[in-house]
């Protein structure tokens, strides 16, 4: 495609990209939109819309979501900081004006509108923070005179209380584990972390008295029989049941056509009854290499901060796709959140696609580095610091 001799930003892109990583993005972007058509006809039919309706817009969304992601991911590791720290410092502030001017749902307000269109802010906090929060650790650990971890972990209070005024405890979740990552990933002592895992139980029942739709999500979760509404993951797993090895066919799943939210949160359900157990563990194979190439390259890189908002990125969709999966096989209470790259949804599909971009980026190799043979460890300050 490009020869090796060219010195131009695309030629420099081609041969730096991780070429395995992108093309598992790629594949993971069709095979939503293979799932999208589907699973969508059904929903739109049902709330009274044109059939083709989720899935043009999905469509719209990929052809989006691509440039995002590959026009990100030329940025070099100071141009993706400045990109990341712009978009943490704007979506903090939305995220905080949706408590005002956000449209209500649900009992929840984490939406804005503009020109017709909405937006959720914490989508795009979660990637941006990611890389924000790698290099303000990074300086910390490479210049102990740096408050660094201080300055995150304040950034992290800040986006958590708005988060829970909205409130939204599954993107609470997120933006914890994140600062999480980045403290395990930093280094600290094992008390340190048995205390956080505390913290953790601690604020899980902070949320179940303090939260009223929380608690009655536990409760159904835990007591089936109790009275609560399961009719969504009822035909879930009906879903996941009737598809067997192989699936019954494309338009052939009789549960997926009662999944309210088939197209989104629950499209791996629908996916299963369509295309059986075997494709639904093939993507779950996808997602998991993703996740380890992306690791493996931030591994490779001689630049501390690249390491970290790689790996913690990485972790970060892993977590997002492990808390789906795990929705859809009714291992943990019922909570909106989108299979990246595969649910239906405009604001989380350009998010992905940032975060993915921001991780490209991180990820690129210079031609010196592809000559060294050793990997330097995620908590050696002799590296190269933050362009």
């Amino acid at each position: 495609m490009f020869s090796r001799a060219e010195k131009t930003p695309l030629a420099e892109w081609w041969w730096s990209i991780d070429r395995e990583l992108l093309s598992g993005l790629i594949l993971l972007l069709i095979c939503g939109m293979v799932l999208s058509l589907a699973a969508s006809p059904p929903v739109a039919e049902r709330i009274g819309l044109n059939e083709w309706h989720f899935v043009i817009r999905h469509a719209m969304f990929c052809a989006l979501a691509v440039p995002v992601m590959l026009g990100t991911s030329l940025l070099s590791h100071r141009q993706a900081r400045f990109a990341a720290l712009g978009t943490l410092i704007i979506m903090t502030l939305l995220l905080w004006a949706t408590l005002r001017f956000g449209t209500e749902v649900k009992g929840a307000r984490r939406w804005v509108t503009f020109a017709g269109q909405s937006v959720q802010p914490s989508e795009f906090v979660k990637p941006a923070f990611a890389v924000i929060g790698a290099w303000l650790f990074s300086e910390f650990m490479i210049h102990r005179n740096v408050p660094g971890r201080l300055i995150a972990t304040g950034i992290m209070l800040a986006i958590v209380s708005g988060l829970l005024l909205q409130p939204d405890i599954g993107q609470t979740a997120l933006i914890l584990a994140t600062w999480a990552t980045l403290m395990f990933l930093s280094g600290i002592s094992w008390w340190i972390i048995i205390g956080m895992g505390g913290a953790a139980g601690g604020l899980l029942m902070g949320a179940y008295i303090f939260f009223p739709h929380f608690a009655r999500r536990i409760d159904t979760f835990l007591d089936p029989e109790g009275g609560g509404n399961t009719y969504q993951i009822d035909r879930a797993l009906e879903s996941l049941a009737e598809g067997g090895w192989l699936g019954r066919g494309p338009g052939e799943s009789i549960a997926k056509k009662l999944i309210p939210d088939a197209h989104a949160d629950y499209v791996f359900s629908a996916a299963a009854g369509e295309y059986g157990i075997v494709f639904c563990i093939g993507l779950v194979g996808l997602i998991a290499f993703i996740v380890l190439r992306a690791m493996i390259g931030a591994q490779r890189q001689q630049s501390l901060f690249a390491r970290l908002a790689a790996s913690t990125i990485a972790v970060q969709f892993a977590m997002q796709s492990g808390i789906n999966l795990a929705v859809n096989l009714n291992l943990i209470p019922p909570k909106g959140m989108t299979l990246p790259f595969v649910s239906y949804g405009g604001t989380s599909m350009l998010a992905v696609a940032f975060g993915m971009g921001l991780m490209l980026a991180m990820t690129r190799t210079k031609p010196e580095e592809r000559m060294t043979t050793g990997i330097p460890s995620y908590r050696s300050a002799v590296v190269a610091p933050a362009e």
